[in-house]
């Protein structure tokens, strides 16, 4: 019995791994980044992850580039005063100290533009994303491309 328990353990343990992706870069941890795949028909993709900061001091996350896109940008999405959502383009996204900062659909996100490679961007897939942070400077972390949001940030309000 003990046997099997140590298998099935040894060919879960990967899965674990492969869903579980988290790096750092100074006082900054970066937890799951991911993407939805993308329909045919979409021009652009978001991902989406979240930000905690470990500091004593404020950072800044001041933008992002990938090698599938030429454009990569910040956005936000805000409620109108007619009680609208609207997504718009931001020119940094403060990390306060001893916070998160949650980049998730319907909040924060990094835009890629017209992606080059779309077959990176199937169920699946990984595809590199460079951040740029005011002080931690940058990290490179590898975007998961999913069908669903991960159960934690389905239908995630702005938070941070």
């Amino acid at each position: 019995m003990l046997k099997h328990a140590l298998v099935l353990a040894a060919l879960l343990l990967p899965g674990a791994f492969a869903n579980a992706h988290e790096y750092s870069v100074g006082e900054l941890h970066i937890a799951h980044p991911w993407s939805l795949q993308l329909p045919p028909n979409a021009p652009n993709v978001a991902a989406y992850f979240v930000v905690h900061n470990n500091g004593a001091s404020d950072d800044r996350l001041l933008g992002a580039d990938s090698p599938i896109s030429d454009d990569t940008q910040l956005h936000e999405h805000v409620q109108t005063t007619t009680g609208a959502m609207k997504m718009q383009q931001v020119k940094g996204v403060e990390v306060p100290a001893g916070k998160d900062v949650v980049f998730a659909p319907s909040a924060y996100h990094v835009m890629l533009m017209q992606p080059k490679d779309r077959s990176l961007l199937e169920d699946g897939k990984r595809f590199p994303l460079t951040l740029h942070f005011e002080k931690a400077g940058d990290v490179t972390v590898q975007v998961v491309v999913q069908k669903q949001p991960p159960a934690e940030q389905a239908g995630h309000a702005h938070a941070h």
